[in-house]
């Protein structure tokens, strides 16, 4: 008797049916509905993927989507024990974050349109997977609001800041200088604490490291305030100093060749010595492992309200139509 043909499966369906079978409609349903919303906010997509690829101030934002993938991943097991159930009030928040996408564009201001189809797709999550898995997802569903850019409106502040740190250190390591504003002058020539040397790269990429150590290493909030206050801190002091060493060393080797050392010793030394002196500082103190954070299933369900909350009117694949409609809307609004 001849042996049976062989079955290839194909990569899509084993991968599929490794998903528990509670999951398999309601994720097929979640990949329809982001797509919708990524299509009707396409351009907000394109502006933030230039901005974190093209300006340096966001490039850290790149390997953000691999954060947020890495969090989802540790909350694997809890998920699997819960049954994603759509909730429905979802859609009014769906709503408004298209109303933020139209708003910014009507309006010129990108920051709003995007933080608009960031939100969108958080909306959309918790309207197909429901209350439940949405609170399993805490972390990277807040970590997703750092995928918007953010921080130009700090620059001028930050300006200022680090010249008046840059002066103070300046004459008290003896070399003589006058300050107007952002402006340095000193024997070796005038510097300018230009948008570039703000330090607002530097801030927001501590910041945002600072939230992802803070919820997935540390449970008492002492410990959080503290080390997000060394997150903001440390980088704008530190920027400081960056900018009185080179006007320190301007002064032995002139100031082209010390803007040189600036640029090779801050773009890649400076920063990683900080970010590791900081997480040293921290490493001790650390209070649990990374897959530990966030709620568990068991403790989910401890909450009453949350499973009067879950009330099945509408499968997955109604809210995830639901949600294309509204971005069929959203496009139409934006045409007219």
């Amino acid at each position: 008797m001849p042996p049976e043909p062989a079955v290839l499966l194909q990569p899509r369906t084993v991968l599929i049916a490794r998903l528990p079978a509670a999951w398999r409609k309601p994720l097929v349903a979640l990949v329809g509905a982001i797509l919708a919303l990524m299509l009707v906010t396409v351009h907000e997509w394109g502006e933030m993927l230039h901005q974190w690829w093209n300006i340096d101030t966001y490039n850290h934002l790149l390997l953000l989507p691999f954060i947020i993938g890495w969090l989802a991943a540790l909350k694997s097991g809890e998920l699997a024990r819960v049954t994603p159930r759509p909730f429905l009030p979802g859609l009014a928040l769906v709503a408004l974050a298209l109303g933020l996408v139209w708003a910014g564009r009507a309006n010129g201001i990108n920051l709003v349109a995007q933080a608009g189809a960031v939100a969108a797709l958080q909306a959309g999550i918790v309207t197909v997977l429901g209350l439940r898995a949405s609170l399993l997802l805490a972390l990277p569903l807040v970590m997703a609001c750092f995928l918007v850019p953010f921080g130009d409106e700090i620059i001028p502040p930050l300006q200022m800041i680090t010249a008046d740190i840059a002066i103070a250190l300046t004459r008290w390591s003896g070399v003589p200088a006058s300050i107007d504003g952002i402006y340095i002058e000193t024997p070796a020539g005038l510097f300018i604490v230009a948008e570039a040397c703000s330090g607002v790269k530097f801030l927001i990429a501590m910041v945002t490291l600072g939230v992802l150590v803070c919820c997935t290493r540390f449970d008492r909030w002492s410990r959080r305030a503290v080390f997000m206050a060394a997150c903001i801190i440390v980088p704008i002091l530190a920027n400081g100093v960056r900018a009185w060493a080179t006007i320190y060393v301007a002064q032995y080797v002139g100031a082209e060749a010390a803007g040189g050392f600036d640029h090779i010793v801050y773009g890649w030394i400076f920063f990683a010595l900080v970010v590791a002196a900081l997480l040293g500082g921290a490493w001790r103190f650390f209070e649990r492992e990374p897959e530990e954070h966030g709620w568990t299933a068991d403790s989910l369900a401890q909450w009453r309200w949350l499973a009067r909350s879950e009330v099945r009117t509408l499968a997955p694949t109604g809210a995830a139509l639901a949600i294309a409609a509204l971005a069929s809307i959203a496009a139409l609004a934006t045409v007219l």
